[in-house]
């Protein structure tokens, strides 16, 4: 059975870029057929989500956004401290991962959970600003993913915490302690990943980097399933938004 579920990601991988009259059209064509085998292979492809789940400094009371956050299954690596969340919203475009989100959240009984379909781009939470928000593996399907860091960080409290795991490629001259990729990787990743409308970029970090004090940081590599021990750059990343000044 896993490997008839891997077949058919694979298969819907391997066509055309998903097409659509706009992102959200896009998004739902890619993973509308999908939804119900999602989790299983992108356990294996999707590398460092528990880490950056479980190194927010989350505090009893707190509300966090996962946007993009498909079928809810980052808020697992949560724990039990997710029970110490005032709320926790998934925020995602597509219908089919939210309708496995929503089955999710009913199976653990997570009654201060809730999934809406919204664009990350444009989304306020209605209570006002939040104390944690995460991205895991989303910049890279939001065209607009630099308009989506800064909507993040304005429904973001001075202070709280923004925390981010993709793939990406680095500059071709990065600053100084940051890891450098090969030509070859630097032409092959995002090549690769661009006919499934996943885009890398080399300057999400730089970008994050800029409007976050940076609280972790961690480049690495992730094996990627069928394709021959090649292993992907990906990064976790975990920030803090300043503070006002007075």
């Amino acid at each position: 059975m896993a490997l008839a579920a891997d077949l058919r990601i694979l298969w819907k991988v391997l066509l055309p870029g998903a097409r659509g009259a706009d992102h959200a059209d896009r998004l739902e064509a890619f993973y509308g057929a999908q939804a119900g085998d999602y989790d299983a292979y992108r356990r294996r492809l999707l590398h460092g989500r528990e880490e950056m789940m479980q190194a927010l400094p989350l505090r009893a009371g707190d509300r966090l956004l996962d946007l993009g956050g498909g079928t809810g299954s980052n808020l697992e690596a949560l724990g039990e401290r997710i029970q110490l969340l005032r709320s926790a919203t998934v925020v995602d475009l597509s219908p089919s991962l939210l309708g496995v989100a929503r089955e999710r959240l009913a199976r653990h009984g997570w009654g201060n959970v809730t999934a809406v379909e919204a664009d990350a781009t444009a989304y306020e939470p209605p209570d006002g600003p939040v104390d944690l928000i995460t991205f895991s593996y989303s910049l890279t399907m939001i065209p607009d993913w630099f308009g989506a860091i800064d909507r993040a960080l304005a429904n973001l409290k001075p202070g709280g915490v923004l925390g981010v795991v993709d793939f990406y490629i680095s500059r071709k001259w990065p600053t100084a302690g940051m890891r450098r990729h090969s030509r070859f990787q630097r032409t092959l990743w995002p090549a690769l990943f661009s006919w499934d409308n996943v885009f890398l970029s080399p300057d999400h970090l730089p970008f994050l980097q800029a409007r976050c004090e940076t609280l972790k940081l961690e480049e690495r590599t992730g094996r990627m399933p069928y394709m021959l021990g090649l292993k992907a750059p990906y990064y976790i990343f975990v920030g803090r938004k300043p503070l006002k000044r007075s």
